[in-house]
């Protein structure tokens, strides 16, 4: 077959719009896998769709083979990323066993389709892919494609037979929800034991919920015919972009492929801005989960959304059917969940703390809104006297995004919106208000601006390096203070948490490296690469055939000391042990993440410095003793023990009381904080709930953290002086 060569260079852009990996923009957009797909996070509420939805047709099986055009865009993209991505690549036989390996655990990441002769049978193949991949053949793919939606045709029959027959609850057993890392099953009768246990356990969930038989029964059909129906309606433009998606994530995880189709829906979505919820999800097996909420959208502002939850169920309108969403690919639920500005969709969402589906759901209405800037903005408030220092003022700015209004900018609007902006008038009011102090609450902020993260940095040091960027031919670029103005010398904290990715991590990570402030909170996301969406039809003149776009992983992130943010993020000068696993979270729980790496430092003086040990044991005496932070760090220590399991029981009454027990620990634990803060806890589960109420509830909760900084940064001022010279803590 004739080789495609390249035609002209990437074009290299110095990046402006961080985020993490979840967030979209037209620079940067996590592409999807097949609807089981592990890894997949996608943002709603900013009017991006990225696939077509489940299509009415039943594909046929003679027309899933790789075609022409296909072939030219595997050599494209194999081309691209060898001379263009960060981290250096060359096709081998491992590489292309680890995408095979990477393709079968998209399929099927809860090796419930598979048996382990199929893997054994086409990775025998594996030797001569990498040859095929060079030559645009990706036959195999489109192989084990087909294999695989044998296997779904056949488990969803057994599941039906299953689903006809009873079930007996006392019996003593158990059912491994999680395999993702159990081997294969061996032959036909593990798979049908694997299955037995696995209705048995989708009818007890149901039945915890208090779902009468006859519904259940109808449920769970629907939901096994719904997994078959849409594997049928993958065409061959899914099959070969999931299998790039194995092949680019086998060489870093946020290199994705975006078919032409896939790259039109794009398009026409980002055209009509269509509104949602406000939510990044991600695709955990076959639940559609909460990765996080954000800032000004529907789902934050309910206070009944929580990051770990799952969506089990969606509805349209105040009185719409649910539709079972267990099982569907995650751009399926998308769209099922967006909608126009206005409207409602209401969710069922099981709670983090119930291990595969405990039983105790929760319904969340929802009005879809658009998520405008200002729902965004930084905002500030005053903590008078700390209990540390009585005669202290800690000013507190929230910053939930580095935003800037660019369309306001390029108009010409000489007064657009930007977090700098609205920063540099809050510590004006700050200042004015005679505070000794200031934190800048940065936890949740998945980035934004480079250019905000850099000029926001400026506010606070006079002059010199915010952070250097490294592109994938080795040059190096540093971000440096626009402005010379110092606009806050004073005593300074940044509270961060695991949530806090890439334009944070640059703001927090240079604040910690000029001894400016003081790093407090849990460590960061670690997300610091950069990436660039590249039109794959530049690099073949005269093309014809559109062969999609390709979302190129092109630069790193350094900070000032030479350290990445990649992968360890920021470590607090003053760390809060929540008791969550760190591991299981951000950039350090993807595969084949890029490791953490240095560069020479930048040249930058520092301020003075402090000796944190004082302040370190100080804050842990108090954090010991701390209701709020003994809530959170039992919450935090159940929560990691629920994710370690991968079993759970099918006998009722342990499902039952399990389930109570956690409930009732946790709200136990919250409801004693709430009342020694003068607070009676609100019912979750009255109806209608008090949504004002619960909002405060939720204020009061999020505030623990905050106190603490505010008292740790009291220390500070005090240690340093004192109320009467609150600028001597940092200085040049």
């Amino acid at each position: 077959m004739k080789e495609f060569a390249l035609r002209s260079p990437v074009q290299r852009t110095s990046p402006r719009e961080l985020g993490p990996p979840p967030r979209l923009s037209p620079r940067g957009l996590s592409t999807p896998r097949l609807f089981l797909a592990p890894l997949l996070a996608l943002l709603l509420g900013f009017g991006v769709v990225l696939e077509l939805a489940a299509r009415p047709v039943d594909v046929s099986l003679a027309t899933l083979f790789p075609t022409e055009r296909q072939a030219k865009t595997a050599v494209v993209i194999n081309q691209v990323l060898e001379r263009f991505h960060y981290r250096d690549f060359e096709l081998s036989p491992a590489f292309a066993v680890a995408t095979l390996e990477h393709y079968f655990d998209g399929l099927d990441p809860n090796r419930s389709f598979f048996l382990d002769r199929d893997i054994q049978r086409f990775l025998g193949s594996a030797s001569r892919l990498d040859d095929d991949l060079a030559q645009g053949r990706v036959d195999v793919a489109f192989d084990i494609f087909r294999v695989y939606r044998m296997r779904v045709d056949d488990r969803v029959e057994f599941a039906l037979g299953v689903l006809e027959g009873d079930f007996d609850f006392n019996k003593s057993e158990h059912y491994q929800f999680d395999r993702t890392k159990a081997p294969w099953p061996r032959n036909e009768a593990e798979l049908d034991e694997l299955w037995r246990k696995r209705v048995k356990n989708d009818y007890l969930t149901l039945k915890l919920a208090d779902k009468d038989d006859a519904e259940i029964r109808k449920q769970l059909r629907k939901r096994y015919e719904g997994i078959r129906r849409r594997i049928h309606q993958f065409d061959a433009d899914d099959v070969f972009q999931t299998f790039v998606n194995a092949y680019t994530q086998s060489l870093e995880p946020h290199t994705a492929y975006m078919s032409p189709s896939t790259s039109e829906n794009f398009d026409i979505s980002m055209r009509l801005s269509l509104e949602g919820i406000g939510a990044v999800l991600r695709a955990d097996n076959e639940y559609t989960v909460i990765q996080r909420t954000i800032p000004g959208g529907p789902a934050r502002q309910s206070g009944m959304v929580q990051t770990g939850d799952k969506i089990v169920g969606v509805a349209q309108g105040v009185d719409g059917e649910f539709d079972d969403v267990v099982g569907w690919r995650l751009q399926d639920v998308v769209d099922k969940i967006r909608g126009p500005k206005g409207s409602v969709v209401r969710l069922q969402l099981l709670p983090k703390a119930e291990i595969s589906g405990g039983g105790r759901m929760r319904e969340v209405s929802l009005v879809r809104n658009e998520i405008k800037l200002e729902d965004q903005a930084a905002s500030s408030y005053v903590i008078d006297g700390p209990e540390n220092a009585p005669d202290l003022r800690i000013g507190v700015i929230k910053v939930p995004a580095f935003y800037r209004d660019f369309r306001a900018e390029s108009d010409g609007n000489r007064d657009f919106r930007s977090t700098t902006r609205d920063v540099r008038k809050l510590l004006a009011e700050l200042q004015d208000q005679r505070v000794n102090g200031i934190v800048i609450d940065l936890r949740g902020n998945g980035g934004g601006s480079l250019t905000e993260a850099t000029s926001l940095t400026g506010l606070f040091i006079k002059e010199g390096p915010v952070v250097q960027v490294k592109d994938s031919f080795g040059k190096i670029e540093v971000e440096t203070d626009p402005d010379p103005e110092l606009v806050y010398s004073g005593p300074l904290a940044v509270i961060v948490d695991r949530n806090s990715a890439s334009a944070s991590e640059i703001f927090a990570g240079a604040i910690q490296d000029y001894d400016r402030g003081l790093v407090v909170g849990e460590p960061t996301f670690g997300k610091g690469t950069v990436q660039t969406l590249v039109d794959l039809n530049r690099y073949v003149p005269g093309n014809e055939l559109d062969l999609g776009r390709l979302r190129l992983t092109m630069a790193e992130f350094f900070r000032i000391s030479g350290g990445s943010t990649q992968l360890k993020g920021v470590e607090p000068d003053i760390l809060f042990d929540l008791g969550y696993d760190s591991d299981d979270h951000g950039e350090r729980s993807l595969d084949n993440a890029l490791p953490w790496s240095s560069i020479r430092p930048a040249s930058y003086q520092t301020f003075n410095g402090v000796d944190l040990n004082v302040l370190r044991s100080r804050s842990v005496e108090r954090t010991a003793r701390d209701r709020g932070f003994r809530m959170l760090t039992r919450q935090g220590r159940m929560l990691t023990e629920i994710e370690a399991r991968d079993l759970v029981s099918l006998r009722e009454d342990e499902r039952r009381q399990e389930s109570k027990r956690r409930d009732k620990a946790l709200k136990e634990e919250r409801n004693e904080f709430l009342r020694s803060r003068d607070m009676e806890p609100v019912d979750e589960d009255a109806d209608p709930i008090d949504e004002e109420a619960l909002e405060k509830q939720q204020d009061v909760i999020d505030a623990i953290q905050v106190d603490e900084a505010a008292r740790i940064l009291a220390d500070l001022i005090k240690h340093q002086g004192g109320a009467e010279r609150p600028r001597a803590a940092m200085r040049d």
